[in-house]
Parts: structure tokens; sequence; C-alpha cells
């Protein structure tokens, strides 16, 4: 496919672009999240009249940033606006990882017993799971690998953005409890506080670590710059 001016080099298809692929992926994610949020209003359960609302869930954050990054990219697509496109690229800088640890840690502690992230009146449906832990992560996957450049941003300011995130997340679930009585992920009440030190500290590790092994990937996909800019010898 050729490339289009925004388009990096190193890129596997045309993005921004109103047609194929990434309008495709843009648009089918905001459809999805789309889905999720109506989802959280017609089922209501008792997160919904509580203080924090479901903002109190990583994983209603990450579905958010990861809405706001596919806002900008849809409409990147349709406008061709370079501006925008940065923007959705830097979102997903911090949406992708994220997304990537919200799955990780939610399928193996379900996996282990799904009460540790589960209350017992909180049962959701396989298309609702799928649309809050499955289908954000392989949009953001498809989005990174097959439309984006490739990211810059170093180890150590990866690791700064995870740590960032969860110094923030942390009095804001501590005030949550404080206003309900109740955690919003089983798991937090049960391992106490040194527990719930441990889970955060092992979360930003991880959330970095996704940053470095995805952009590996994203060179084993794409290659790098010296790999796609030197020309090759013709005999």
């Amino acid at each position: 496919m050729p490339a289009t001016r925004l388009q990096h080099p190193l890129q596997r298809y045309a993005s921004p672009s109103p047609y194929g692929l990434s309008a495709l992926i843009h648009f089918l994610g905001l459809a999805s999240f789309t889905y999720s949020y109506v989802y959280l209003i017609e089922y209501p359960t008792p997160i919904n009249d509580s203080w924090g609302w479901h903002f109190q869930y990583l994983t209603i954050i990450g579905l958010t940033i990861a809405t706001a990054s596919f806002i900008a990219g849809a409409l990147a697509d349709v406008t061709s606006s370079p501006v925008l496109f940065q923007v959705k690229n830097t979102l997903t800088m911090c949406s992708t990882p994220l997304e990537v640890l919200v799955a990780m840690l939610y399928w193996s502690l379900r996996f282990i017993d799904k009460d540790l992230v589960i209350p017992d009146w909180a049962q959701l449906p396989l298309t609702a799971d799928l649309s809050f832990h499955a289908i954000p992560q392989i949009l953001l996957l498809v989005d990174f690998l097959l439309l984006s450049p490739p990211w810059t941003v170093s180890t150590s300011s990866a690791m700064g953005l995870s740590s960032m995130l969860a110094l923030i997340y942390w009095p804001w679930v501590q005030q949550c409890f404080e206003h309900n009585g109740f955690w919003p992920y089983p798991i937090f009440g049960m391992v106490g506080l040194y527990g719930r030190i441990g889970l955060f500290i092992l979360s930003a590790v991880t959330m970095t670590a996704n940053t470095v092994v995805l952009k590996r990937v994203y060179e084993m996909v794409n290659g790098t710059p010296g790999e796609r800019t030197v020309p090759k010898k013709v005999k």
C-alpha cells in the first residue's frame, strides 16, 4: 500500500487514512468501546451508585484513555490532521501498555480465582467480559504494530510514566474505599496494605516491561530504521 504524506517509513499500512485498515480499526474500536460504556449504564450494579462510579476500576480508566486515543485516530483518518495523528500516537504510548497490563492481571487472576477480581454480585456475560478485557488490547496492538510509527520513549521514561500512573491511582482508589467501604477489586482487601503496595509496584514494573517488549515486537514486525532506509545492493 503506498505511503501517505503522514505515514512513517516503518508503518506497515497507511495511517491516517479515510480508507482501508486505519479507519476500519479506529471506528471498530470506537463502536466496541461505546458498547462497553452503554453496558455499564444499561446493566447497573452497586458501583453505579458508589463514589467514583466505574472509574475506580483500572479497567475503565484504561478503556477511557484507549477511547480518547481512538477518537483522535478516527478524526485524523477523516481530516488527515498531523496534530491529531500525533495526539493519537502519544495517547497510545500510554494506553497500549496499560491495557496489556489490565489484560494480563485480569485474566491471570481470573484463571486462579475469579473472586479475586469479580465480586459475587458483578457477573459479566462473555460478550461484555471480552469488550472490557480483550478487545481493547487487541485493537490497540493492531493499531500500534500496523498503523503507528515506532515509539521513541526510553525505558526510564516508560518507568516514570508507569510510576506516575500508579501514584495517581493509589490515592484515588484509597479515597474510593474510604467513601464506599469496599475495594473495586476484591484482591485489594484480601492482601492487606503491604500486599497492595506490592501489587502496585509489580504493576508499574510490568507496564514498563510491556513498553520495552512491545517496542521489540514492533521491530520484529516492521524492521528498524536502518533496515528500511538503507537500499539493498543490486547485482
